[in-house]
């Protein structure tokens, strides 16, 4: 599905000209996939330890979030390397290819952060009552 957005850029004599960008909305599937199968199963499968851990070992669940988001970092730090060699192996790449490619590798830390904020969430959750 491609959505429609206008803007209003100022141009050098100061008057203000519409311009329409056409963009395809992304599905949560599709932001599985970009963000590299590896990482993303590895991620969801520290997600589902996270609330077993919650029901079985609660004091693992800190662990267990950090654990993501670090797995997520790693996988990041990987695929940002992957566009610096892409980088130097074609030289001259458009802005926006590279701007593309760093997009695609910022999902597998944005799920580690989502799983991690739900770690503690549960954290808070299941601390004992003052």
């Amino acid at each position: 599905m491609i959505k429609e957005e206008t803007y209003y850029v100022v141009d050098s004599l100061g008057v203000s000209q519409p311009v329409t960008i056409e963009r395809a909305s992304v599905t949560l599937p599709q932001l599985f996939v970009e963000g590299g199968l590896v990482w993303m199963i590895g991620i969801s499968l520290l997600l589902i330890a996270l609330f077993i851990a919650a029901w079985k070992a609660p004091r693992w669940v800190k662990e267990i979030g950090i654990a993501a988001l670090v797995f997520a970092v790693f996988g990041t730090l990987l695929g940002i390397l992957q566009v610096l060699d892409v980088l130097h192996l074609f030289g001259d790449i458009s802005p926006a290819v590279m701007c593309g490619g760093l997009k695609v590798t910022l999902i597998p830390t944005f799920y580690g952060l989502i799983v991690y904020f739900i770690s503690l969430i549960i954290r808070v959750i299941q601390k004992p009552r003052i």
